[in-house]
């Protein structure tokens, strides 16, 4: 199993402290740290993913629950244009590593300080922490991408800078124990999903051009 790159530092040393507490015969506290080093390994697997690559399909950026579909809307904050917007919870449950739903520019990358509502909220996304990805795909199209700070979620992880090349399906950040993440898309593309659907990154199409 392949894990995050940001939980091998936690695996290991909960992993050492179970192991030291064992030694030492301290069984009960080091029985504590193996059951907490297996829930972070779980946390932060990151299994491979082989969804379908095309150029027409937008994929899921994210493991988790549809909550919100929004039509017709206008996204003033980063794109300033009409969009339709996705919504994906994680639960704590879920594979939080996000991934690139088209090939492309990064056009912009924008972090806005904010509170740690729960991620399900209908504002979350107004007042939560959240680090904004932008993405212009090789025909000029732009997708937004909003990683959004949960109530237990007090880290936002996103690699990716202003002005690189992704590919689609590309691993580029998590965030880590329950949070959301907001996908916006161009207006005219078909929808392949609806609240309540759970989606996998870099496997489900969200939607496609026409």
């Amino acid at each position: 199993m392949r894990f995050a790159r940001e939980g091998y530092s936690r695996i290991l040393g909960l992993g050492m402290l179970s192991f030291v507490c064992g030694l030492l015969g301290f069984e009960l506290i080091g029985l504590l740290f193996l059951v907490l080093t297996l829930f972070v390994a779980f946390f932060f697997r990151d299994p491979e993913r082989y969804g379908p690559r095309d150029d027409r399909l937008i994929l899921a950026p994210a493991d988790g629950r549809v909550v919100t579909v929004e039509k017709s809307i206008r996204e003033e904050r980063f794109l300033a244009a009409p969009s339709t917007r996705v919504g994906i919870f994680m639960s704590p449950l879920d594979v939080h590593v996000n991934r690139v739903p088209v090939s492309g520019q990064v056009t912009a990358v924008h972090y806005q300080p904010g509170r740690f509502r729960p991620a399900f909220a209908a504002n979350a996304t107004e007042v939560n922490e959240c680090n904004a990805v932008t993405i212009r795909d090789h025909q000029g199209r732009r997708v937004l991408l909003v990683q959004i700070a949960g109530i237990l979620a007090r880290r936002i992880v996103c690699s990716l800078k202003g002005g690189e090349q992704v590919s689609q399906g590309d691993r580029y950040g998590l965030i880590m124990f329950g949070s959301r993440v907001d996908l916006y898309c161009p207006p005219e593309v078909r929808l392949h999903v609806e609240v309540g659907q759970r989606v996998k990154a870099g496997e489900t199409v969200i939607g496609e051009y026409p």
